[in-house]
């Protein structure tokens, strides 16, 4: 049997071996180890907090090995590293956003409609809403923002409303790549971890394997298949490596959080982002930004007494990924974009009953990297781009064409089944 070597076990990593699998013999790449929770609780991390000693986003990764944190001088750039990669420390969110790759020609109803067979998808956290979500969507539709609970990926009939999402779901409720991952080894796929994909050996216009760093030692892996999803920041780099150059149009979707002081609302144990409205540019929705109170000194007040309207930002494309690292800054448009969502924040929060002095902000964070290797219409049938060896294929974000402002990882799930599918065509 053929050979697959699929690099990285997020969305697109994890849903690929699990397509692939069978038809070939699938070894799946993931740079970090098996996904383990935050194991300690907000009170802990609270009087960590108190000693100063979390001084730098960067430093999350000692008690969260999950989350990797790198900055640039405007953004602290969040990504998953690990079993599940970013799905595992994301808010479970299902939201189907294909307008730009159905403008291009690529229709993928028939991926979505098996994804929602295969993953169960509802709104049936609302029923622990607390008090002042519920108060926060009747603003929102007094407003005409037109708010929607947010589908969430997983049993949430069962959430507890614990507020530990992005930490690892304690109840098992959030969904992550991990079932697939999982569904794959199940059918005979090998995962391993601690492997870091450094490149891809490329021979006669063909790719061959993929060179990857184990500790001390360096590995090649021999494939007659390889799927890249290493994930926005991470795939563009190993390609870079491999002297196939990306577009400087990387997005990251900046998430900037508006916040009061308001007593008692513990919305740090509610379940992140409850409903959403879509605006033009951006999209609002109640959070509690943990990275902003454990590293942000404007967030002063204790966790329960913190109120937050999340503004995420579908912004630039203008930014790019190379083996020397990240390179990414807010535009003009950007900040422009932000001011003024910033501003429906606030009103929001004072229509609530917040004095517009008690409003502090969070800082600009981004976890939603991708548009590196982005799609177009030559591309609508094959999802492979010319520059790339037949057997080398793209299976995440670095495909869109330009920023969602919107959670991906459906969307992503679903190309990425559309380019398991076309990889076993050409390759199987």
């Amino acid at each position: 049997m053929k050979r697959a070597l699929v690099i990285g076990s997020g969305a697109g990593g994890a849903t690929a071996a699990k397509e692939l699998q069978g038809a070939f013999d699938v070894t799946v790449l993931e740079a970090g180890g098996e996904f383990r929770p935050l194991s300690l609780n907000l009170r802990t991390m609270e009087r960590l907090k108190s000693t100063h000693l979390l001084f730098d986003e960067r430093l999350i990764h000692f008690p969260f090995p999950a989350m990797q944190i790198r900055k640039t001088p405007d953004l602290v750039l969040v990504n998953g590293i690990g079993t599940g990669g970013s799905t595992a420390i994301c808010c479970g969110n299902a939201v189907r956003m294909d307008q730009d790759l159905r403008a291009l020609g690529i229709n993928l109803d028939a991926e979505f409609e098996e994804i929602f067979r295969e993953i169960p998808i509802s709104t049936a956290h609302q029923k622990v809403w607390r008090k002042h979500t519920r108060q926060l969507f009747q603003i929102f539709q007094e407003m005409g923002l037109q708010p929607m609970p947010m589908p969430k990926m997983g049993d949430f009939a069962r959430c507890k409303s614990c507020g530990r999402c992005m930490f690892g779901c304690p109840e098992g409720v959030k969904w992550d790549s991990r079932q697939y991952l999982d569904a794959a080894m199940a059918k005979g796929a090998e995962l391993i971890t601690g492997c870091s994909v450094e490149s891809v050996a490329i021979e006669d216009g063909r790719v061959t394997g993929a060179w990857a760093r184990q500790g001390l030692l360096h590995h090649f892996y021999p494939a007659d298949l390889v799927i890249l999803a290493a994930g926005g920041f991470a795939t563009p780099a190993i390609l870079d490596e491999s002297g196939i150059p990306c577009e400087p149009h990387l997005f990251v979707d900046p998430v900037l959080t508006v916040a009061t002081h308001w007593p008692g609302s513990h919305q740090c144990r509610e379940v992140e982002m409850p409903f959403v409205a879509q605006s033009p540019g951006y999209i609002l929705s109640p959070y509690f930004d943990f990275l902003s109170f454990f590293f942000n000194d404007e967030w002063k007040h204790p966790a329960r007494d913190i109120l937050g309207i999340m503004i995420k930002l579908a912004d630039s494309n203008e930014g790019s990924v190379t083996r020397h690292g990240v390179q990414k800054t807010l535009t003009d448009t950007d900040r422009e974009q932000l001011n003024a969502a910033q501003g429906v924040a606030t009103e929001i929060l004072c229509r609530l009953g917040a004095k517009e002095e008690d409003v502090f902000l969070g800082t600009v964070n981004a976890g939603h990297p991708g548009g590196s290797l982005p799609l177009t219409e030559r591309e609508a049938g094959s999802l492979h781009h010319e520059r790339l060896p037949h057997n080398l294929y793209v299976a995440d974000a670095s495909l869109l064409p330009r920023s969602l402002g919107n959670p991906p990882i459906l969307t992503i799930i679903a190309l990425a089944k559309r380019v398991s599918a076309l990889a076993r065509q050409t390759t199987g």
